[in-house]
């Protein structure tokens, strides 16, 4: 089963690290150069593709794949519609009606004049009826490190919105709406021994992974179309007989996406500038009904933009353009491409607001994935972690820096003046507790629920910031930056970013325990301080008395109050912290219920002391003992609580007298659970 990868990339995988001195900044693969007319009646697309493909492999390819993604909604016998009907869901799970489904359609495929012939596939064994991937065999093979180029008419009748793409009224957003050239990937790429083609089927929770490439598209819209797309706008659009003719050219991506929509209102237009990347123009498209929320799309932008930059690497392109989707097409929103992404659509954003929190969010999300799911250009498919995942990371470590929380107050809450907020990465943690169905590295679509799939944004956030947590942010800064620096497209696998951890760490055991429990497996974490105990250490009973002689009980009960009524007359004022006439053995009790992982234990004693132990082994439980003066006071496990995957935080310490502290997180934990939950219920 494509997964997770567990061997390491070639260093000279995908043309080895880009130094920023090469002519370009991928080596690109693809040239897509794409015509294209919208009716805004019929919803459809009529285009013309010109798509040169490079072949890196050593030996001669005779055939090629074809992803036809519009195709995963031309009816219920579709894989993403297949894997809907068997319990899976995707988001609101807006149901196609009739009239309402989308396909694409090749209507002519030629290499060099000559017909290609070409059949539908289903590399992942979906059914038989699904037409997503499809193989061309090549009139004229291509010769090791040779070219091609095919021509390509083909036609697309979009969805009434659906799972990223689609129609509703006049607004259209066009993704994932040409025939777009799978990866050949060569040995020492993502694990692969011998060129290989990475194709799978539109699955209902993948998205996608393709090779770098440039792409020159011209758009044809009626008159009074509000466009925005991927990459730069060529000059002003020409008009010809009521129609509006747009270009848009970028390079060094690997996707293409657009809007047009005549209710959309002009674009609101920012600037950006940082140090190493170009002057960058930023656009934000929104319905008259949302136009209130584009200057906090803007800002949220402009602040995302400055924080990837700062915290990963320049940004490398000219343009950021950002849509606010309208009315009732909410699937529509909160997408990514390069440089171009979708957001949420709110009434409000007030300062303060879970609505303004949410709409920043979702804005720093999807430009976020521009790094991780644009410049990294991971393979989504098989390793959704290294993009949603990673991305959630990245994000939330942005907010928590610009003291960002999350406001949960209700309506009522707020009137009463009570305004509750829970740390991002604690909203984090509650959303990935519980015992894992699959691992962190299982693909997108061998799940076992859409629940375990939704996993991998909270529960991989959540596995990087207990790192975080033991290592230092600093160290942690440090290894994300060069993982990203170090795999700029470059596409790496998990098996790169668990590389780079352990490199830049110094602690490959470590990296190598958190990814083969969370990322390679599927394990809870719950250990819990069972026992505390502290009681005197009276003199043994037995032959242990001057010259050999016999120590009976009654001997030693009379030693004992004489030795007790001694400490007592000499210490009248003795507290705790003093001790006492005989001295103190400590028993600390561990047990282990889930995957082991590095624990800290800090034992507290009455006189301010402390031990500090370290459990790190596979065993199931440990006992600690220490004699001392004074009696224990209480033992804590993880004090600075970095495993954050621990299902159940109440038992991880214990105080020799039983009060309320030992609940302490169990209650904070419970309490950011409810505030979610009203804020949700604030939302309905």
């Amino acid at each position: 089963m494509a997964a997770a990868v567990r061997t390491s990339s070639d260093a000279r995988a995908w043309g080895g690290p880009r130094s920023g001195q090469e002519a370009t900044l991928s080596d690109r693969v693809v040239d897509y150069r794409i015509e294209a007319r919208l009716d805004p009646v019929r919803h459809t697309v009529d285009g013309k593709q010109q798509l040169r493909w490079r072949n890196r492999s050593d030996r001669e390819v005779r055939s090629v794949y074809l992803h036809l993604y519009l195709n995963a909604f031309e009816g219920e016998g579709s894989t993403f519609m297949t894997e809907k009907r068997q319990g899976f869901s995707f988001r609101t799970d807006v149901e196609s009606k009739d009239g309402e489904w989308g396909r694409i359609e090749l209507r002519k495929v030629q290499q060099q004049g000559r017909t290609v012939p070409y059949h539908f596939v289903q590399p992942d064994g979906g059914p038989k009826t699904d037409r997503t991937v499809v193989r061309l065999d090549l009139p004229q093979a291509v010769p090791a490190g040779g070219s091609t180029v095919l021509d390509i008419d083909f036609f697309d009748q979009l969805p009434r919105v659906v799972a990223r793409t689609g129609h509703f009224g006049s607004f259209h957003l066009v993704a994932q709406w040409f025939p777009k050239m799978a990866v050949l990937e060569l040995p020492g790429e993502r694990g692969a021994t011998e060129p290989r083609w990475n194709a799978h089927e539109f699955h209902l929770h993948s998205e996608f992974y393709a090779d770098f490439g440039s792409y020159d598209v011209t758009l044809d819209v009626p008159e009074g179309y509000v466009v925005g797309a991927t990459g730069e706008e060529q000059g002003a659009p020409r008009k010809e007989g009521g129609r509006s003719i747009h270009r848009f050219v970028q390079g060094d991506v690997h996707d293409f996406a657009w809007t047009a929509d005549k209710r959309t209102q002009q674009p609101l237009t920012g600037r950006w500038t940082f140090p190493g990347s170009p002057e960058v123009t930023i656009k934000v498209l929104a319905p008259p009904e949302y136009a209130h929320t584009r200057p906090s799309v803007l800002k949220a932008t402009q602040d995302a933009l400055t924080w990837f930059s700062k915290t990963l690497g320049p940004y490398p392109y000219r343009t950021v353009t950002a849509v606010i989707p309208p009315f009732n097409a909410g699937e529509a929103g909160g997408m990514e491409y390069p440089t171009f992404f979708t957001a949420d659509a709110y009434k409000t954003d007030k300062e303060g607001s879970f609505e303004r929190f949410r709409l920043d969010f979702v804005t720093i999300h999807e430009f976020g994935h521009g790094y991780f799911y644009g410049i990294l250009a991971s393979n989504e498919f098989e390793e959704p972690m290294l993009d949603e995942g990673m991305n959630q990371y990245w994000d939330q470590r942005m907010l928590q820096a610009a003291g960002r929380r999350i406001p949960v107050a209700t309506g009522l809450m707020q009137r009463l003046g009570i305004n509750p907020s829970v740390d991002v990465f604690d909203g984090e943690r509650i959303a990935s507790l519980g015992n894992p169905p699959d691992g962190l590295g299982s693909n997108s679509w061998h799940r076992y629920s859409s629940g375990s799939y939704g996993s991998v944004y909270s529960r991989t956030a959540t596995v990087m910031r207990s790192l975080e947590l033991q290592l230092g942010s600093e160290v942690m800064d440090r290894a994300i930056q060069t993982y990203y620096q170090r795999w700029k497209f470059r596409h790496p696998s998990v098996a790169d970013l668990r590389d780079v951890l352990a490199e830049v760490s110094g602690k490959p055991a470590l990296i190598e325990q958190v990814f083969n429990t969370h990322v390679y497996a599927a394990a809870g974490v719950d250990d819990r301080v069972e026992k505390l105990e502290s009681e005197e250490v009276e003199p043994p009973l037995g032959l242990y008395g001057p010259n050999g002689s016999e120590v009976t009980e009654s001997l030693r009960s009379k030693q004992l109050r004489a030795q007790r009524k001694a400490w007592d007359k000499a210490h009248p004022d003795a507290e705790a912290k003093d001790g006492g006439a005989l001295p103190y053995r400590t028993t600390v009790t561990l047990r282990r219920r889930g995957a082991a992982q590095p624990q800290t234990l800090i034992v507290r004693f009455a006189d301010g002391s402390e031990e500090k132990v370290v459990w790190d082994d596979q065993e199931r439980w440990k006992r600690y003992s220490w004699v001392k003066p004074v009696k224990v006071v209480s033992a804590e496990l993880d004090p600075l609580q970095a495993q954050r995957l621990d299902m159940s935080v109440a038992d991880n310490s214990r105080r020799l007298k039983p009060d309320s502290s030992g609940t302490r997180r169990l209650i904070s934990d419970a309490g950011a659970a409810l505030m979610s939950l009203l804020a949700l219920l604030s939302t309905l």
